[in-house]
């Protein structure tokens, strides 16, 4: 008998069980028939839009954070100065 072989692009998978909210598994479950999808794929991509978006967060966090570390020395005249910033109207002549 020969196994299926998983695809390279395709994510190792494990069955868990969870416990939802139930307006959320209604939610979710409408999605799904919409969709027609099953329950699985719709929480699946969920969880992950809901991770990858964490991830992001943490990203401009570390981002910021080395920002003001790198900076910190800086005067507010200065900074505005390397951001580009001009905090003095220019008058038009």
């Amino acid at each position: 008998m020969r196994q299926r072989s998983l695809h390279a692009t395709e994510p190792a998978k494990r069955r868990t069980t969870l416990t939802l909210p139930a307006d959320s598994l209604q939610q979710a479950e409408r999605i799904a028939q919409i969709r027609k999808v099953n329950l699985s794929t719709v929480i699946s991509e969920a969880l992950s839009d809901g991770l990858r978006s964490s991830a992001a967060v943490e990203r401009s966090e570390a981002i910021l954070k080395s920002y003001r570390k790198a900076f910190s020395g800086f005067t507010e005249e200065e900074i505005a100065i390397l951001n580009g910033v001009i905090l003095d109207p220019v008058s038009s002549q």
